[in-house]
Order: structure tokens, then sequence, then C-alpha cells
């Protein structure tokens, strides 16, 4: 599988986490090979297959991997049992306190964001493209861990495989329309062509993160874009006229007798 191991994590006893890459799966073609999505035109049973070794590197079934409808929101899922979702919620991140549960996000450039508080054994999952950060999906998924029991300052954030600021160019339209929303943003917008700017998506996610006061926040340092062979990049599958795959990022809490 060849998921990246961040270094925050490493001492983090009680969780299970994985940034897959899109290596080591069985879909073909533009998709190849470990796209984690159905959504975006890949063979159902490949997919189901891809997802079976997932659950496999997990040490776990695809029963209990569980994902979202994702729609660059700001809202937050509680998983609060075991059972697989009745029908999959439209939302952009999920919060859970119980063991044996893994809470999965499927990204292709935007930032897959995971928490864990080890302490109080509560962890999270955020999908954070800029209009889900800058709509508050980070804030939101902190609140819910606090509800969840949840202590702000011991939360630990892991921001994964996203595009970097070199590949990330946008125009003016985003550019005001980021900024009519977050003044404070400008610090990661860098002129690039006339009206053209570079945005850094994992520096605005790692700030907003220290401004609401956890613990540690680490970007993986990968760059999705730039980096074909191990992930999906909708900004470079669509610059070549194909369709994109999802590589997914997974956080779970072990059972208490396992470590």
């Amino acid at each position: 599988m060849e998921p990246v191991t961040p270094s925050l994590f490493e001492v983090a006893e009680g969780i299970r986490y994985r940034f897959f890459t899109r290596r080591n799966g069985v879909s073909e073609g533009e998709f190849a090979s470990l796209n984690c999505s159905v959504k975006v035109g890949d063979d159902p049973a490949k997919v189901r297959e891809n997802m079976r070794r997932v659950a496999s590197n997990l040490g776990c079934t695809v029963e209990k991997i569980f994902v979202l409808h994702q729609t660059h929101s700001a809202s937050v899922v509680s998983v609060t049992s075991k059972e697989p979702f009745e029908k999959t919620p439209f939302a952009d991140a999920l919060v859970t306190n119980c063991p044996n549960v893994y809470l999965g996000i499927k990204t292709a450039d935007c930032a897959p964001v995971l928490f864990a508080d080890v302490e109080n054994r509560i962890i999270g999952a955020a999908h954070a493209g800029w209009r889900g950060a800058v709509g508050g999906v980070l804030e939101n998924t902190l609140t819910v861990m606090e509800e969840t029991g949840a202590s702000r300052g011991n939360i630990l954030a892991m921001i994964g495989p996203c595009i970097a600021p070199q590949s990330y160019e946008v125009g003016q339209d985003m550019y005001d329309e980021f900024l009519k929303a977050d003044v404070k943003a400008a610090l990661f917008f860098t002129p690039a062509d006339a009206g053209k700017y570079r945005f850094d998506l994992p520096g605005y996610i790692m700030a907003r993160l220290e401004r609401a006061g956890i613990g540690a926040a680490e970007w993986v340092g990968a760059d999705t874009y730039l980096s074909e062979k191990d992930y999906f990049s909708f900004r470079r599958s669509s610059q070549k006229g194909e369709r994109c795959g999802r590589q997914l990022s997974v956080i779970g809490l072990l059972d208490e007798s396992l470590f």
C-alpha cells in the first residue's frame, strides 16, 4: 500500500492512521490504481476490491470504514455506532470516540486532515479544500470533538497530501472571494502571472489550526499535483482532459486491549 506515515502521530498510542497513495490497487487507466471512489466513473467492482485492500491494510473490514458524500461544506457528522451508515451523509468531516471504527476522507488535491486527542480517545477527519477551510470545517470538527469529550489543547492534527503552493495557481476571482470571507488569508497568496496568484492551502490550514488553539499540527509535505505516480490530482487530470480518482486518508481508534 505504501501509505505515508506522518511523524506527529508516531508516539500516539491507541490510534491507527494511513494517508494512502494511489499505488497497489486494481483500477486501470486514468483511475490506476488504488482509486477509492465510485462516483468518479470507475468500475464499482474494482473500487470494492481497492477498499477491501485498504481495509486489509488497516486490519478491519470495509464496513468499519466510514466515509461521506463530500460537498466542500463545513458540516460535521458524529459517528456514535459501529454499525455502517444506513444512508451515507452529505458532510465533510467525521468525529468519533468509538473503538474499531475508521473515519475516511477522499481527496485529489484538497487536504485530508486527521485529528486525535489520544488522552481522551477522540478522533476526527476532515476534507479541507479552500471552500471548506474558509467556511470553518476545521473549527467545526474541533468543536464536535470537544462536545464528544476532547480537550482542544490535547488535539494533534496531521494535514495529508494535497496540492502545494507551487502548483496551485488561482485567479483574481478566487482571491477576491477568499478575502471577503477571511481577510487574514492574504498572507497565503503570492502574486504570480498577471491577475494570478499562488495559494498556500496547507499553510492556510496550519494557520487556522494554530489560531484555533490545538496542541500541534503538521503537514506531511507531499504535493499531489507534482507526484503523479503517487497521488491523484484533480487539477492535473483536468488539464489533461481526464477523469480523476480519489485517494483515501483514514484514522481509527484501536480497542484498548490491543495496546
